[in-house]
């Protein structure tokens, strides 16, 4: 395989200090400073790195009401949900201790055989979702 997992993912963001407390204290990330972005200078840029080669580039641009909009699976525009990698079995278990933890997952486990997986739902409404190997 050419790839290694997910480089980035591009999110719009209403509140990035939320945000980039909720990724720090689940996932153990770390947050980049925040900088102006684009063409007028009114958005701004943050990194998140969540793994060694992977982040979230979170956009914040005045009255960009995307991250207000939520609507069922699959109606949610190009960007539907998010999968993490977990590292290993003990990392999915902290991991789903601390979505627990925040409110952020019931804590369901799901079976997929070759993985065991669980949602949750960040901050923004963001949809996500947590895997490891089976047997790993």
């Amino acid at each position: 395989m050419l790839l290694d997992g997910v480089n980035h993912v591009a999110l719009i963001s209403a509140d990035v200090d939320r945000l980039g407390r909720f990724y720090a204290e689940v996932f153990d990330a770390e947050v980049g400073p925040t900088r102006p972005h684009g063409e007028h200078g009114e958005e701004t840029m943050t990194v998140i790195r969540i793994g060694p080669h992977t982040e979230l580039n979170v956009f914040v641009i005045p009255g960009n009401t995307e991250p207000d909009r939520q609507t069922p699976m699959w109606g949610r525009g190009r960007l539907d949900h998010l999968g993490l990698q977990a590292a290993s079995p003990e990392a999915f278990t902290t991991i789903r201790q601390r979505l627990i933890d925040t409110g952020a997952a019931d804590g369901v486990v799901n079976d997929f055989g070759s993985v065991r997986s669980m949602f949750f739902r960040d901050p923004d409404g963001l949809e996500g979702e947590v895997l490891v190997a089976q047997g790993s």
